[in-house]
Order: C-alpha cells, then sequence, then structure tokens
C-alpha cells in the first residue's frame, strides 16, 4: 500500500518589532506567502486524498458484489412439462433434458403453469418464472416489417405470382372470398425450381402487398448440435409468427430438414427427424384461416419426404421453371428500369440469345453491362456493353456476381 504525502513544514519566521515599520512589513508580506504556499499544497493532497478514497470505495463495491456472486448458487433454465397434484411439476432442464419432479414453493404455485419457462437451483427448487421470450436464434432470423419488393419487380413468372396470390394473399386480405364459397384456403405453399428463378422474391412480394411481417428462415439453420434445439426452434419461430401477425412464414431450403426419411440411426439423422416432426406439427396446428400463412421453397423437390407434400399441409405445390423467352425480355426491362440505357439496346434480341438464363443470371448481365460502361467512362449503356457482359458470363468469369445475385433472387 503506497504512504501517504506527508505534510508540509509549517513555515515560521521570526519578526524583530524593532524593525523599521518597511522592514517589518515586507517580512509581514513574505510570511503570508509563506502561507499560502502551505494552503495550496494541503489543499492539493486533499484532493489526491479524496480522489483515492472513491478508487478504494469502488474498489470495496466491486469485491462485495464478487463476494455476493460467489456465496450464491448458480441457477439453471428449465421449462415445466406438467403440473401433479400436491403443488409439484414435471421439469425438464434446458442442455441435458433431464425431467425431475420437483415441488413448487406456495408463492409461486398459483404462477407456474405447463410450458413456463423457469429458473431452478442445484436441487432443481423453481427460484422464479422466466418471460414467455422467444429463442434469441429465432430472434435473430431476417425478419422484415414491410419488404421492398413488389410484384412489378418480378418478371417471366406471372402463372405462379398468380397461384401464390390465390393461395397466400387472398386468405389474408380478403377471407370472406372463401366463406362464401365455402371451402378452405390452401394451407401452405411450396415453390420448387432451379435457383435463380425468384422463389424468395415472390414470397417477399406476398408480404409487401399484404402487410405481413415476413419472417425468413433456411433450412439449414434449423439443423441444431444438441438434441431438442431443433425443434426448439422451430415452435419459437411460429410463436414469434402468432405474436406478430398477420405474418408470412418462408422456409427457404426445406429439403435440408424435410428429406426422405431413412433407416440411419445416427443422431444426427435422428435430430433432423424429430425437427421435422416438429414442423409438421406445427404446420398441422394452424388454422386455415388464420393470419399467419406458411411458404416454402426448395431446389431439390425430389429429396422431399411424402409427409410433408401431403394435403394439409402443402396444398399447393407450384413450379417455379426458368423464363421463357418473353419473361427473359420482361427481366431485362424490370433490371434496367433504373440505368442509363441506349435506344439502340435491343431488348428482344438480347432475350433470344439468354435462352437458359435465370432471373438471377438476367440480372447480373445488367450489372455486368453496366460495369463496361463505367470502365470506358460512359454515362450510357449500349447494346455492345450487354453483348460483352453475356459472353463473359458464358464464359464463366462472373461466377461470383451471379452466385451474389441467386442469393437476392431466388
Amino acid at each position: 500500500m503506497s504512504r501517504s504525502p506527508s505534510l508540509p513544514d509549517r513555515p515560521h519566521r521570526e519578526i524583530d518589532p524593532d524593525l523599521p515599520d518597511d522592514e517589518r512589513l515586507e517580512a509581514l508580506r513574505g510570511h503570508f506567502e509563506d502561507l499560502v504556499e502551505v494552503n495550496e499544497q494541503l489543499s492539493n493532497q486533499l484532493e489526491t486524498a479524496r480522489d483515492r478514497r472513491e478508487r478504494l470505495r469502488e474498489e470495496v463495491d466491486r469485491v462485495e458484489r464478487e463476494n455476493e456472486t460467489l456465496k450464491s448458487s448458480s441457477l439453471y433454465i428449465a421449462t415445466v412439462e406438467d403440473v401433479v397434484d400436491d403443488g409439484e411439476v414435471v421439469v425438464k432442464q434446458h442442455g441435458n433434458n433431464q425431467e425431475v419432479l420437483t415441488e413448487v414453493s406456495p408463492q409461486l404455485a398459483d404462477e407456474v403453469n405447463a410450458g413456463d419457462r423457469v429458473a431452478v437451483n442445484d436441487s432443481f427448487a423453481i427460484q422464479t418464472v422466466l418471460n414467455a421470450e422467444t429463442d434469441a436464434r429465432a430472434q435473430s432470423m431476417e425478419i422484415t416489417e414491410s419488404p421492398a419488393v413488389s410484384y412489378e419487380d418480378i418478371g417471366g413468372i406471372d402463372e405462379q405470382i398468380r397461384e401464390v396470390r390465390e393461395a397466400v394473399e387472398q386468405p389474408l386480405t380478403q377471407p370472406e372470398l372463401f366463406d362464401e364459397v365455402g371451402i378452405e384456403p390452401p394451407s401452405g405453399v411450396l415453390l420448387y425450381g432451379p435457383p435463380g428463378t425468384g422463389k424468395t422474391m415472390l414470397a417477399k412480394a406476398v408480404a409487401n402487398e399484404t402487410d405481413a411481417t415476413f419472417i425468413k428462415m433456411a433450412g439449414s439453420e434449423l439443423v441444431r448440435k444438441f438434441i431438442g434445439e431443433g425443434s426448439r426452434l422451430v415452435r419459437d419461430l411460429f410463436e414469434m409468427a402468432r405474436e406478430r401477425e398477420p405474418a408470412i412464414i418462408f422456409i427457404d431450403e426445406i429439403d435440408a430438414i424435410a428429406s426422405t426419411r431413412t433407416e440411419s440411426k445416427t443422431s444426427g439423422d435422428a435430430e433432423v427427424q424429430r425437427t421435422m416432426m416438429q414442423l409438421l406439427s406445427e404446420m398441422d396446428g394452424f388454422e386455415a384461416r388464420g393470419n399467419i400463412r406458411i411458404i416454402a421453397a426448395t431446389n431439390r423437390f425430389d429429396m422431399l419426404d411424402r409427409a410433408i407434400l401431403r394435403p394439409g399441409r402443402f396444398d399447393r405445390l407450384i413450379e417455379v421453371p426458368e423464363p421463357d423467352r418473353d419473361g427473359r425480355e420482361q427481366i431485362l426491362e424490370i433490371h434496367t428500369r433504373g440505368m442509363n440505357v441506349a435506344d439502340t439496346v435491343d431488348f428482344a434480341e438480347l432475350a433470344d440469345e439468354t435462352e437458359g438464363y435465370s432471373g438471377a443470371e438476367i440480372e447480373s448481365l445488367a450489372t455486368e453491362a453496366g460495369m463496361y460502361a463505367i470502365r470506358d467512362e460512359r454515362d450510357r449503356i449500349t447494346h455492345e456493353d450487354f453483348e460483352q457482359a453475356r459472353r463473359k458470363i458464358e464464359d464463366g468469369d462472373s461466377s461470383e456476381i451471379v452466385a451474389s445475385a441467386n442469393y437476392f433472387y431466388r
């Protein structure tokens, strides 16, 4: 510990009373200046002492908090599985899925219900009831209150747009039409087709037209390491949709958790199947005319399990193919609306030359043509720029651009 600073010596000056007045006054003035200097030194030492006292007080508070933390027992998150008689409940601890029958204190007996998330101590005694918050991983999924995509931004799939609007948009915006006819609207829509054909954009456009919350999750994100995590994440996502309805749940790459079941006994395959069963259960639990609609997409329709395709889950299966010649021309016009394109650009000719292109590749073509104009320091894009961009794509030099466009456009 540092030593406290010593006090300054008090100045002592003998003044001869027999001195002439002017000399005596000068001596008194010198003595006064000595006293002022000592006073400043004492003030500085007092301020230093106050700062040190404040630091020591903070150190004491920190040590006391650490001491309280060390004395308190750890709490664990669990879920109440069942409430039995005589103030007892069955709880399942998260992580190890251990189920224990434990008593509930009289203070919490009226607050604990089946399905509640609670904090338990080492003896599995319930200490507090937690808020019904969804998994933080569910909250991190992409949630767009109003996607900035409309039907006018999608080209080449007019028939698919009509079918999706009938199955998803109309039940949310015009439920009375189904009541008048006396039919149940389709419970879910599955979009399938090659990458980059506009499946994700179509789902976002529907959400935009209905002012619904758009919740997007990838099937691969539901595959978890620990037992029960994937199914819990599915439950939390659907619960979040109920809280934000009207909502549209879009499950991309659904083949990651809904592929055909096999006889494999590995724990990983078993966990994927448990996640799929939870998804099927959540889909079956929705009311047909609810304010939550489900859209899924896949590039591997052939891998899907028949259970996910049966009527009542995905009632409408919509193929989203690569655009035809008219569709390619329409997509070119859409992606060049905001571009400074020369009048000599012939979209009809470009549509003929881009047979087999997906919507994402056509978007890449427009972007790459603009890059050629920038490279030549021009502010207008010519037909030759599109031709050079097409040749570059066909040579495989712009695969990274196409891949990024696929991610947005699929």
